[in-house]
């Protein structure tokens, strides 16, 4: 990974400790999920729309070629962990009481919004907030998100065996399954198939920063975008 371009909108998620111990070194992670730019490459903007209909395959060497990489599945748990702690992501105020936000998921629109797009319901909440302040959209619905799987995963990101009772995937929420905004992280053995995280816009209650879901690598779909990371400046 490579220095971040200033064009690009990127922020820092400080180190984390998710809760069985496994250390996530400080990384930077795009604010939004990538656009196509004008260049063809991936970008990171608010006003550009998600980029759909690309594959797992596509979606890493977009990211390769921008000088980034895939969104990895710790760096998920990192963000969406962090998040989960801070009082402002939750529709109380307050952690564990009420509901974690959930973003674009009731099908009130019908394609990938842009970062710009402001819903009429406050209930699809799009933006976390992270210990430092940093503010990160649509981890929580809009779209599906490829993520390179490094906990199950094979050298290629893709999942290659059952998800253990202890893995870090599912016991991180710090709520049960699809409880408190917390999303469906529910899963068994989906080897061969590439994980998506987040939810779409009518992804409904499962929807959460927490949502784990599996899709067919070679899949080209209209509600699958992809997010890139990157070294904190100066590494």
């Amino acid at each position: 990974m490579t220095t971040t371009p200033t064009t690009d909108l990127f922020i820092t998620v400080p180190d984390v400790h998710l809760p069985n111990g496994t250390f996530v070194p400080a990384f930077r992670v795009g604010q939004h999920v990538c656009t196509k730019g004008d260049d063809g490459q991936a970008a990171i903007t608010a006003a550009g729309a998600p980029w759909v209909k690309i594959n797992f395959e596509e979606a890493k060497a977009a990211c390769i070629a921008a000088g980034y990489a895939l969104i990895t599945e710790l760096q998920w748990l990192a963000i969406a962990w962090d998040a989960s702690q801070q009082a402002c992501n939750w529709n109380t105020g307050i952690v564990g009481k009420g509901r974690m936000h959930q973003g674009l998921r009731q099908g009130t629109v019908d394609a990938p919004q842009s970062g710009t797009f402001e819903p009429e319901d406050p209930d699809e909440q799009r933006w976390l907030t992270l210990s430092n302040g940093a503010r990160i959209c649509d981890l929580n619905g809009n779209v599906y998100q490829w993520v390179f799987d490094n906990v199950q995963g094979n050298e290629q990101g893709l999942i290659a065996r059952e998800f253990a009772n202890d893995s870090p995937s599912i016991i991180t929420p710090p709520f049960p399954n699809n409880t408190k905004g917390m999303g469906d992280y529910s899963a068994w053995d989906w080897s061969g198939l590439a994980l998506v995280r987040g939810g779409f816009w009518r992804s409904g209650s499962l929807a959460g920063a927490f949502y784990l879901y599996r899709v067919w690598p070679g899949s080209r779909h209209d509600f699958v975008g992809f997010r890139c990371c990157t070294q904190p400046d100066g590494l």
